[in-house]
This record gives C-alpha cells, structure tokens and sequence, in this order.
C-alpha cells in the first residue's frame, strides 16, 4: 500500500501537518513526536518527493559530498549525543566516519542515522507523495489541498519549505541547454559519463565538492569564481548559535534591519579550511585551472562549447556545470503567494514571513527553515536551525496544552 494511502489524506481530525519533507520536515516531526509526546498518527508529512529528504540525497550525492559541513551534535534526531551513539565502534574502526575538526559525520553515517530514525518512528508511513498546492486558514483549522485533488484539514500546519527546487542560474547561462546544467536541477542526471573538460562555476563549498569530484574521476576542471577562495568552516559564524550574536538580533524591532544583520553574517560563497586547502594544492599542481571573474557568453563550437570570461579569456570546454546555489527569493512559491493574501500575514519588505517567538505565522501555522529566518537568524536554514524551530514549535505546544489544562 503506498503511503499515500495509509496516510488516509482525506480524514478531518488531523492534529499536525507538516508541509515539506526535508532536512526540517523531518526533525519538526521528529520533535513533535519524541518530545511533544504526538501520537504518529495525530501527524502527516505532505512532500511529492518518492521518500523523505529525496532532495538532501540528490544533492549530496550529486555534488560527491564526503563529510557535511557541520558538526556530529547537529543531526535529525532529538539527544545531541545521538549520532555518536550510532556510530558506536565505527568510529574507532574507521578514521573516514567523523572528520576534523569538530567530528564532521560522513555522508554515509548521516544518511545511515537518517534511514534509522525515520523507520523507528515510522515516518515513512505517514508521508503523503503529493504536493500542497494551497493552505488556507479556517477559524478552527487549516484546509490543505494537495495536487490529487484530495484535502486536508489540520489544527496544526508547519510551512517546513526549503529552496532546493530553486536553483540560481546566472543571467549569461543558456537554460535549457544539452551540454549546460545545474548541479541542483530536480533530477539532474548530466553528470559526464566520459572523460571531459568541464567548467565548474561558483566559489562555495558545493563548487568545491563538485570540482574535487571530478578530478577524482579524471576530468580536466576549470573552475570560475566571481571572488578569490574564501575560508569559512560554517557557513556563519558559531556565535550565531548562543546568545553572543542572537542576543542583540532578538533585541532589534525591526525585521529590515535584521534582514541586514543576517546577510552580513552568511558566509555565502565559502568553503571550510580542507576543502580549500585540496583545492589550492590542486591549482598548485595544474589539475585545476581556476580563474577568477565571470563568465560573459557562451556559444556553441561544433560540439563543444566556447565560453569567454569576463576579462576576455578564451576557453574551450565539453561541459558547464552550475554550482551557484540557490535563489533568495521566497519559497512555497504560489501555495505561500496565496496564503499571504488570503489570511493576510505579515512579511517583511524582503517578502518573508514576520513570525512570533514561536515561529507561528498565523494562530494555526508554523514555520521553519528560511521562512524562520527573520526570528531564527542566519543558521535557520541548515541543520542547526531545524533543531532552533524544534526547540520553539515543541516548547509552543507545551505551553498551548498548559493553557488547555489550566484552563
């Protein structure tokens, strides 16, 4: 029986919906089962991928992650101390299992954890593989349709809306084209099945994994950056998780001025002190040209492609693979367009969501992820910031019970 099924997405006494079954989706439910005390079947993930955090496996995998960015502590289930636990006697056995510095857990242990928590809490069983194509608010509930037809009527929805589905192509980028390609397209499947040269364009640490993955596989890398290597081992700094940075954050009224503050924190762009170390010592050998500025036009020459940059070097290459993250605009595109309008929620000049301490939108809908970000800060988007929307979503629905029983 497909999940869709099981979910019964068409009964009426649902407690909790989460829409978007990534990275926060799936910690929000997490959250709300093991500290929340939510029986699994009071809650439903509504998500069109084929299982959970699809995307954060195709991203990864794609771009040949080894090790994530952040530290063992941050990972999908509640106890900090979890994904240690998990991997036990590996990570005497294997050096690989956690890297320095700060025990960066391997891509395959996370995944491996992931896998775990999701079947013990039989998360997959109430996925729904569909999409949500509108949410509105009624006085006791939110009504969610989903692209089947079907509907949904919640007490409770969580906005669990990530970016993935909007990668940035820069404006000189021919889109579509056979031989030019986002390594974050839903299904991307270009990656060169032959011996190429192939020019990678972006200066982060997703340019850094594709670049290194593709000299591992003997490709000729040229790698296009718009500014010289920068070093960062987060992608803000660690003050921004404690009371050192979100102190005077949390004190500033006004939601434009935080949008500033969070984009002068993000380290966008960058890359953690190993990875632009290999990808030095590899320019230093000759394995990668780099090359600093952009990339002015592209045309096609014969079955190649000739590219000219921005201070009129000439190159000729086999491939363009696009490294440049993600659009900043909103996400939840026509579904959140429409919210907006119709229960009237507040946003900020930048267009995203205005939100309480508990990262509630509206009395019956929550946030998490970038939508969270003018409350949580720069780190609301990664894994960090999904336990950040856990801590405030579960401490809601502590205190929403308390009131119940008081009252």
């Amino acid at each position: 029986m497909r999940s869709s099924e099981s979910a019964e997405p068409r009964r009426r006494d649902l407690d909790w919906l989460i829409i978007g079954g990534g990275v926060h989706g799936v910690h929000i439910a997490t959250r709300l089962i093991t500290d929340a005390g939510l029986p699994t079947g009071d809650l439903r993930i509504v998500d069109p991928s084929p299982r959970l955090l699809e995307r954060w496996h195709d991203c990864t995998t794609t771009t040949g992650m080894s090790h994530l960015r952040s530290p063992s502590v941050h990972h999908l289930d509640v106890d900090p101390l979890a994904l240690q636990r998990f991997a036990g006697k590996r990570k005497d056995r294997t050096g690989g299992v956690f890297a320095a510095p700060f025990e960066r857990p391997s891509l395959e242990l996370f995944n491996s954890h992931c896998n775990t928590l999701t079947h013990r809490l039989g998360l997959e069983n109430i996925h729904i593989r569909h999409k949500a194509i509108s949410c509105r608010p009624r006085p006791d509930r939110v009504s969610v349709e989903l692209s089947d037809g079907s509907r949904i009527d919640a007490r409770h929805v969580v906005l669990a809306l990530g970016v993935s589905d909007q990668p940035a192509w820069p404006m000189w980028a021919p889109h579509p084209h056979p031989r030019v390609h986002h390594v974050f397209e839903p299904g991307f499947d270009s990656w060169p099945a032959s011996t190429e040269t192939v020019l990678v364009v972006g200066g982060g640490i997703s340019a850094g994994h594709v670049s290194l993955r593709l000299l591992a596989e003997g490709h000729h890398v040229h790698l296009v950056s718009r500014h010289p290597l920068r070093e960062h081992q987060f992608d803000s700094d660690p003050g921004w998780l404690g009371p050192k940075y979100t102190t005077d954050f949390h004190r500033e009224p006004d939601p434009d001025r935080r949008r500033s503050m969070i984009t002068r924190a993000r380290h966008r762009g960058s890359m953690p002190t190993d990875m632009a170390r290999a990808i030095r010592r590899a320019i230093g050998r000759g394995r990668i040209d780099w090359h600093e500025g952009e990339v002015a036009d592209v045309r096609d020459q014969d079955d190649r492609l000739a590219v000219r940059l921005d201070d009129e070097s000439p190159l000729e290459v086999d491939r363009i693979l696009l490294a440049t993250g993600f659009a900043t605009r909103r996400p939840g595109g026509e579904m959140v367009d429409d919210l907006i309008v119709s229960a009237s929620l507040p946003c900020a000049r930048c267009g995203y969501p205005i939100v309480d301490p508990s990262l509630r939108w509206h009395p019956l809908v929550y946030v998490s992820g970038p939508l969270a970000e003018l409350e949580l800060g720069p780190v609301s988007r990664n894994i960090a910031g999904a336990r950040r929307a856990g801590d405030r979503i579960v401490a809601a629905v502590r205190s929403e019970r308390a009131g119940k029983v008081s009252a």
